[in-house]
């Protein structure tokens, strides 16, 4: 299983948001915003800070899919 933060890059675009207006906004590094483009691990207080700023809950912004990795 994995993390995908595609709920979160839909939500910008419906509120017309960039990344560097969402970093802005919820007083992220670049470091983080990056690491959620390519849906690596962020802190919780990351993601609470990106549902504080965007006013949302957290199955808002991600979801657990599966790896393709993954062969069962």
């Amino acid at each position: 299983m994995a993390l995908s933060y595609k709920k979160l890059w839909k939500l910008l675009i419906d509120k017309d948001m960039r990344k560097e207006d969402l970093r802005v906004a919820a007083g992220l590094t670049s470091t983080a915003i990056a690491k959620l483009g390519r849906n690596e691990d962020v802190s919780t207080k990351v993601l609470l800070k990106i549902c504080n700023a965007l006013d949302c809950s957290i199955e808002d912004i991600m979801e657990i899919v599966e790896d393709k990795g993954d062969c069962q």
